[in-house]
């Protein structure tokens, strides 16, 4: 295969994966929406846009030309357009047509412009874009990808490297420009559909089964699954009414100038205008109070086809209904930080993992959003740090819920009080027994001294190695291991059990066999002692001491 060109036959299986991936992810990309009304199934109305291009593609034979395939792409994705996102996504495709239009195959060079063209053709179709939603996506890889437009020479594999890395740029960058993603702790919907196309046009160009390919669940910005409904109501709604139709069988006469005149009277009565046209039809989508005016003016340019009108306010309302039918009575929120940290507290059943802990404090929004994302009547938060008790407590003034907020100041503290909480139990009784279980553990930590300084008469130098029991500076060594061993030590003699269990959670750094070794040096002196060692994962700290 010539990896400089792209023949119709490949192009067209690169669209019909890209539309696969979507189609396949389409849920996941649904959830990020931070606004629930009809026409916020990103995922879906992006995924059914698709399926028009789809449908014209999937008879095409191999010795199909790259026009024939992008003409197709382009008019049935338009006439499949559904939402605003898939509207904007048809135009996209609209102004790759015009680039590749003439052309039996395609290079870098010409992938790259049509990028270029697709996005300008996308603005174009909006009335008042808006940065950080699909079209800063579509615009800062058309940017990106500029220098491939000016190359002859530069090869596919390249440019697709440099779409999906200035993707994931510009994706991460949409919650800084949009602040209601900023506020839902989501990326953008639109922005997450767009890339996953690219992903899976990239799995057919380079030959990976789109079936076996998944994109990555974890790349809104602040690790959040789902954006936050509670902080909508109707009120939140101004223009009630989503209204899509296509004007067929224009009228004779119909020029730029009427559909400039059109698009100017919606911004007039509505929002979120998007009129899309093609040589034979009109496409529109506005959210309005008054969908009557709209389709009144609409009849002077055509025939109105594939007619749709959703009250949004209604369907606002039902999906507070159905998350309140759905509200649990209990949920659990812990901070951690490290991959096996976060892996025990979910096996512990703690619903919503917030990433912090030491230098990375999460902010009081972030609690906030938490809480509201579990969706329980009663939450606990575990906040397993000094440092981010009180911004817990100041979340739980925010939230309209019952907050218990345990003031849980280590890790240990939060896995023992998270080990103690019991479903079937009341709320009175899980308070007392997560309480008793949180001030039955003794902590310890073993770390780096970032600087010089002196404490409870010990000195210390900047880089020495240090052992922390509870709040309380215990040891100071030149070694880790050693450091771990006298730790261990003290904790164990000053909980003063007759058969302590001793769990030792390392760190980055630290692998198994050592934390096995730092183990049996301990026991020899303490035969009763049960060790348990797990894989915390977590940064900065080499060790976290458990001593129950």
């Amino acid at each position: 295969m010539n990896r400089n060109a792209i023949n119709g036959a490949k192009l067209r299986d690169m669209f019909l994966c890209g539309a696969a991936l979507l189609d396949k992810n389409k849920e996941h990309i649904d959830a990020l929406n931070v606004f629930p009304v009809p026409d916020g199934d990103t995922g879906t109305n992006m995924s059914m846009t698709m399926h028009g291009a789809v449908k014209e593609l999937v008879n095409m034979p191999d010795t199909v030309t790259a026009t024939k395939v992008i003409d197709a792409v382009a008019s049935g994705a338009l006439r499949g357009a559904r939402g605003n996102s898939g509207v904007i996504l048809s135009q996209l495709f609209r102004g790759y047509a015009k680039c590749i239009r003439g052309n039996d195959t395609i290079d870098a060079s010409i992938f790259a412009s049509a990028i270029q063209e697709g996005t300008q053709a996308a603005y174009k179709a909006v009335m008042k874009p808006k940065e950080g939603t699909i079209l800063t996506v579509s615009r800062l890889i058309a940017e990106a990808t500029k220098p491939f437009a000016q190359k002859k020479a530069d090869s596919i594999d390249g440019l697709f490297e440099t779409i999906l890395s200035s993707g994931e740029k510009a994706l991460e960058l949409t919650p800084q420009l949009l602040p209601v993603l900023k506020e839902a702790g989501v990326v953008d919907s639109g922005g997450k559909g767009l890339l996953t196309i690219y992903r899976g046009m990239a799995a057919a160009w380079t030959g990976v089964d789109v079936e076996t390919f998944d994109v990555e669940q974890d790349e809104a910005v602040m690790n959040n699954e789902q954006a936050d409904l509670a902080n909508f109501s109707t009120e939140s709604i101004e223009f009630g009414y989503c209204t899509e139709f296509f004007v067929v069988r224009l009228v004779e006469g119909f020029s730029e100038k009427d559909l400039e005149m059109f698009r100017d009277h919606l911004m007039r009565i509505g929002d979120s205008v998007v009129v899309a046209s093609d040589t034979d039809m009109v496409k529109v989508h506005v959210h309005s109070n008054c969908p009557g005016k709209i389709l009144q003016m609409a009849m002077q340019f055509g025939e109105l086809d594939r007619l749709k009108i959703e009250n949004m306010r209604e369907q606002n309302r039902q999906l507070l209904e159905n998350r309140k039918r759905n509200e649990a009575e209990f949920a659990l929120i812990a901070v951690s930080t490290g991959d096996g940290m976060d892996a025990i507290f979910t096996d512990l059943c703690v619903n919503k993992i917030i990433s912090g802990g030491q230098s990375m404090n999460p902010s009081i929004d972030t609690i906030v959003n938490a809480i509201k994302q579990v969706n329980a009547r009663n939450v606990f938060v575990l906040p397993n740090n000094s440092n981010i008790i009180l911004a817990a407590e100041q979340a739980k003034e925010l939230c309209d819920v019952n907050v218990i907020v345990l003031p849980t100041k280590t890790i240990p503290q939060g896995i023992a009080a998270a080990t103690a909480f019991n479903a079937e139990e009341s709320l009175d009784d899980n308070i007392d027994n997560m309480n008793d279980a949180m001030d039955g553990v003794l902590s310890g930590a073993v770390t780096y001294a970032v600087r010089d300084t002196q404490f409870h008469g010990k000195h210390i130098n900047n880089g020495d190695i240090i052992g922390i029991m509870d709040s309380d500076l215990s040891v100071v060594s030149d070694t880790v291991d050693s450091a771990g061993v006298q730790l261990l030590r003290q904790m164990i003699t000053q909980k003063g059990e007759d058969d302590p269990i001793v769990t030792i959670f390392f760190g980055e750094g630290v692998d198994l066999e050592r934390a096995n070794a730092l183990a049996q040096a301990v026991q020899s002196d303490y035969e009763d002692a049960e060790f348990i060692i797990q894989n915390g994962g977590q940064p900065l700290y080499y060790y976290y001491f458990s001593v129950e």
